[in-house]
């Protein structure tokens, strides 16, 4: 008897704690769904952002750093300086190499000047007026020999031939020197020309886009997450200088379930609220649906079980006070009946607009 009523308090017991789960339950169920209205879908994430790490590109010693953790940096602003004095010296060499380079050609496309072209035909009639006194010097003292062989020496007549041969030679150098000055540049010639000349000015370019890199500059609006060297440490052209956190574009990564993914559509409006601002809601829109389901991150708040199959979507949030930050738990709500329109070309466009 005194085991018969043990055992229905026992059961009575469990029923009664079955009851209480359920009520909980319930409760919860209730709860987080009271803010849901008809036409609403909800879903939960984190703020994302993307990152940056910022380096020169080039070799050599900081000379400044001009940011800190935890700046605002806008798009183009310096952030940082290498000691420049080794770059504008190649820079300078490269241009003086250029210009000798654009010179040469510029002298051969034009060819030679009206007064070298009348010093070449100088050349040649004082050639040929040598020649012509060297063959008369020549033929008079070859008749001596001929009727008195003992009028002049026989070495007088040889250093006479010779000088006559030399003047020969002159004549036909000058002649050919002349021709060379008529003709003009070889066209081969001015091909090696042109070659050099462009060798040299893209060996420029190169300097100047290294010089130009020994300045390093935000390329996107954002904050500096990290600053990782200091002036005066030598980086390499790999070495990252600074972790720079982009604020735009800024969105909140949540995760749709199968049986709301057809629900969800790009460009579809939505709001976004957070537990640091209560009551504040900023706009967004669905910019990203993945095609590929993965089970729900641990890390995720939301009522679903986790072992779930889902679609991560990208809610891109605009920030004009800039009080969202990465990681930070974020409500999304989506409304099914509003209107949506085309998904903006950039996340700054659809936050200008009302």
């Amino acid at each position: 008897m005194f085991k018969g009523t043990l055992l229905k308090k026992k059961i009575l017991i469990i029923v009664i704690i079955g009851a209480v789960a359920a009520g909980l339950a319930l409760a919860y169920w209730h709860w987080s769904h009271k803010n849901e209205q008809p036409g609403t879908l909800v879903l939960y994430g984190n703020m994302d952002i993307r990152e940056a790490d910022l380096g020169f590109g080039v070799d050599g010693p900081i000379d400044q750093v001009l940011v800190d953790e935890g700046d605002r940096v806008e798009a183009g602003q310096t952030l940082a300086i290498l000691e420049q004095d080794a770059f504008l010296d190649v820079v300078a060499n490269a241009e003086a190499t250029l210009k000798q380079t654009e010179a040469r050609l510029a002298e051969g496309v034009h060819g030679p000047r009206p007064q070298e072209i009348k010093r070449g035909r100088a050349a040649v009639q004082a050639a040929e007026a040598s020649l012509a006194n060297a063959a008369l010097i020549y033929n008079r003292r070859a008749s001596l020999i001929d009727e008195h062989e003992r009028a002049t020496s026989r070495e007088e007549a040889d250093t006479t031939k010779s000088e006559r041969l030399v003047a020969q030679a002159n004549l036909k150098k000058a002649r050919e020197d002349l021709s060379l000055l008529l003709e003009g540049t070889r066209r081969e010639q001015l091909d090696q020309q042109r070659a050099d000349v462009e060798a040299q000015r893209a060996n420029l370019a190169l300097l100047r886009y290294r010089l130009s890199r020994a300045t390093l500059k935000a390329p996107n609006a954002g904050v500096i997450r990290t600053r990782i060297q200091e002036p005066g440490a030598v980086v390499t052209a790999n070495s990252p200088v600074f972790t720079l956190a982009l604020t735009d574009p800024l969105w909140c990564r949540v995760y749709a379930d199968e049986s709301d993914l057809g629900k969800v559509r790009m460009g579809m409006p939505a709001r976004i609220t957070t537990d640091s601002y209560p009551g504040k809601s900023y706009r967004g829109w669905v910019g990203y649906i993945s095609p590929v389901a993965e089970f729900t991150p641990k890390a995720v708040e939301t009522p679903e079980l986790r072992t779930n199959l889902v679609y991560q979507t990208r809610i891109y949030a605009c920030d004009p006070d800039q009080e969202l930050r990465l990681g930070m738990p974020a409500t999304v709500t989506l409304s099914l009946h509003e209107e949506f329109r085309t998904p903006p070309a950039s996340l700054s466009d659809y936050c200008k607009t009302p």
